[in-house]
């Protein structure tokens, strides 16, 4: 599996997971503070598409996780 495919994976559980535990109709609500990691999320894949610079892409690189294509 190479770092791309694990930063889509870690990002989208981090979405799904915040969205269930910040959203008052979901079973699994805590606080709505939990939605700030969405928008944290996002906004991190957001310039990430524009720099090209991903902190868990430098994580993975240093775990010798090797990037490539999908």
């Amino acid at each position: 599996m190479n770092a791309e495919r694990i930063v889509r994976i870690v990002a989208g559980s981090f979405i799904l997971l915040s969205l269930s535990l910040g959203v008052e109709a979901s079973p699994l609500f805590v606080s709505k503070n939990f939605l700030w990691l969405t928008t944290f999320v996002g906004l991190n894949l957001f310039q990430s598409g524009f720099t090209n610079f991903c902190p868990l892409t430098n994580i993975l690189a240093k775990f010798g996780v090797k990037s490539g294509s999908c």
